[in-house]
C-alpha cells in the first residue's frame, strides 16, 4: 500500500496564530511524519502559492485523510486557516512495480 502525503501551501499572514497552530497540531500527528517545512521553495515552472510549504507523511491515503478529517485535529485546522490562506491536497505515494 502506497503512503500518502498531506501538501500544504500556505500564505502566512499571522506568524503568532501559526506558531499557535503547530503546537496544537503537532500533538495530532502521531506516527505521521513532517518531510517538508519550506519558507523559500524554488519555483521551477508556473506560479506557487504562498510563503510556506509543508509536506506530512502518512502510512496510507486513508491515515492521512482520517487524520485530516479527526476530531483532534479540528481545533488545529481552525487556528491554521484564521492564521493564513491555505491550500491543501492529499496525493498517494508511488510504488514501483517490479519488471
Amino acid at each position: 500500500m502506497p503512503k500518502g502525503y498531506v501538501i500544504f501551501t500556505e500564505n502566512i499572514q499571522d506568524r503568532a496564530g501559526m506558531q499557535a497552530y503547530g503546537q496544537v497540531a503537532g500533538p495530532t500527528l502521531g506516527e505521521a511524519s513532517v518531510l517538508v517545512v519550506d519558507q523559500d521553495p524554488e519555483v521551477l515552472e508556473g506560479e506557487w502559492h504562498g510563503n510556506q510549504t509543508v509536506i506530512l507523511e502518512f502510512a496510507s491515503v486513508d491515515a492521512a485523510r482520517a487524520w485530516y478529517e479527526s476530531t483532534e485535529y479540528s481545533n488545529a485546522k481552525l487556528l491554521r486557516q484564521a492564521a493564513a490562506e491555505c491550500n491543501a491536497v492529499i496525493v498517494s505515494g508511488y510504488e514501483r512495480r517490479p519488471g
